[in-house]
């Protein structure tokens, strides 16, 4: 009989809500019966709990006897879940537990993300319901709706939902570490007009595999592959090779704003006798993405298989300028901070690419620590899907967390942190979207940071969370809530 993945890891408590939300679909915007499990654990537990008309739920903790006058912590975390997965993964994030598996040292999943991000902070938040171990004031536990999305959840609170002023978010992913601050982003669509017109050939499929992606703000800076640019760069040098006789059907590359592309796929047509120099160019290209991304994305490749066209495909002028965008839209680090050494400050992800019946769609999310940073990239890539012919919009924003290094929270969080580890933590800012910035907007006075265990590559098949390392975040975070339930 095979063994859990979950048996034996320390802390069981933490351990058993995380394998529970495991087995319950959650998804972004499909966080229902998530949001029913967390209320039915509170309400067994003797808690009260509260949902909001956009999903989010609070659940009050009574603080441990004698704590009943400490501050008010509210602990944060976010329901859902990024659902990507391997092309050959039959896997259904609809109704499908999650396949969980024990690599060493480290929990992952078999070709689908994880959903350690955020479920174990959840199941933290959760386990301090029911810890006999743990000594705390009076808690609020916030779990938010539709974070990976675009802090969706975070954006619809209404004022007052919860009244604590000390925030612990426990949704970042470096063991050792405090955050205090994290960017803000914004996104921007372009629809670019086009045309088709009928034509003969021979149709090809061409698909872009075996990049890692990854987290667009966590991941940015590592070089890896963008699926969408590299499917784009074999295109347009094969349209200069063959002369202008490739025709371009369909294109495809990316569905989230927040992952890295690792995928991609084209349908082309060629006149007789072209298939010869496609497989030669396309030689080539294989050659530079070894190149290119030999310490990043070992794995690249780019094939080209027989086919049928299913519609008509562009008009010349029409491929040509869907090609360009997909060239010249940016794709990655902008500036690197000059206050906080190796962060980056601005940023921008070409998440995107796609070909519908008469339009091309692209979209790009864009991230910066700088306030005016984000507006000029956004600026910029709205005049460029302008000089093509495409019509820009604003895909809306979100606002970053400026960090506080006076905060007093953050003062006994270190001094807590180094007596439960006997290391003084590293305190950083995140080149990603927290709620921290919406929330602290939204109820005013709060004093924040955030914290967690260590999870690697999050928003991709790869994810992983080290097991020792969730043991350590817990005792750390039942040291703090009790540090701080004696003021």
């Amino acid at each position: 009989m095979a063994t859990s993945p979950f048996e034996g890891l320390k802390p069981e408590i933490l351990w058993k809500y995380f394998e529970d939300l495991t087995r319950i679909p959650h998804c972004s915007k499909n966080e229902a019966a998530s949001a029913k499990y967390v209320m039915e654990q509170a309400k067994a537990k003797g808690c009260q709990a509260e949902q909001d008309g956009v999903g989010n739920v609070v659940v009050r903790v009574p603080a441990s006897k004698g704590k009943e006058g400490a501050p008010t912590v509210v602990l944060q975390g976010h329901l859902d879940m990024v659902g990507e997965k391997d092309t050959n993964s039959s896997h259904d994030f609809d109704k499908d537990p999650i396949p969980v598996i024990r690599d060493g040292d480290w929990l992952t999943a078999d070709g689908t993300t994880l959903g350690a991000d955020n479920g174990v902070g959840l199941a933290a938040s959760l386990a301090l319901m029911d810890d006999p171990g743990s000594v705390h004031g009076p808690l609020e536990l916030l779990f938010t709706v539709d974070e990976e999305t675009g802090l969706n959840g975070a954006m619809g609170i209404p004022a007052g939902f919860v009244k604590g002023k000390i925030l612990l978010n426990l949704d970042t992913e470096e063991d050792g570490s405090v955050y205090v601050g994290c960017a803000g982003g914004n996104d921007t669509l372009a629809r670019l007009p086009i045309q088709r017109e009928a034509a003969e050939g021979e149709a090809f499929e061409v698909k872009v595999s075996g990049l890692k992606g990854g987290h667009s703000g966590l991941d940015i800076n590592l070089g890896r592959g963008n699926a969408i640019k590299v499917l784009g760069w074999y295109l347009d040098r094969l349209r200069r090779e063959v002369q202008d006789d490739l025709k371009l059907v369909a294109f495809a590359g990316g569905d989230k704003h927040n992952a890295i592309s690792r995928e991609a796929g084209a349908s082309i047509l060629l006149p007789a006798g072209q298939k010869a120099k496609a497989e030669e160019v396309l030689a080539k290209i294989q050659g530079d993405l070894k190149a290119a991304f030999s310490k990043t994305d070992e794995g690249a490749k780019i094939e080209m298989v027989s086919a049928k066209a299913t519609q008509k495909p562009l008009t010349k002028d029409s491929r040509d300028k869907f090609l360009y965008m997909v060239m010249a839209m940016p794709h990655g680090v902008i500036t690197m901070s000059q206050d906080v050494a190796g962060l980056v400050e601005t940023s921008t992800n070409l998440a995107v690419a796609k070909l519908e019946d008469r339009q091309g769609v692209f979209h790009e999310s864009s991230r910066s620590s700088v306030a005016p940073l984000l507006a000029q990239a956004q600026d910029e890539i709205i005049a460029l899907t302008r000089l093509a012919g495409a019509e820009p919009e604003d895909g809306g924003g979100y606002p970053g967390w400026q960090p506080n290094m006076d905060s007093n929270v953050l003062a006994r969080a270190k001094a807590v942190h180094e007596k439960v580890t006997g290391k003084v933590p590293e305190v950083k800012a995140v080149h990603a979207g927290l709620e921290c910035g919406i929330i602290g907007e939204k109820m005013g006075g709060m004093d924040m940071i955030s914290l967690g265990p260590q999870i690697e590559w999050p928003h991709s098949p790869s994810e992983r969370v080290k097991i020792d390392s969730v043991e350590r975040f817990y005792s750390f975070l039942k040291a703090l809530l009790e540090d701080l339930s004696g003021t």
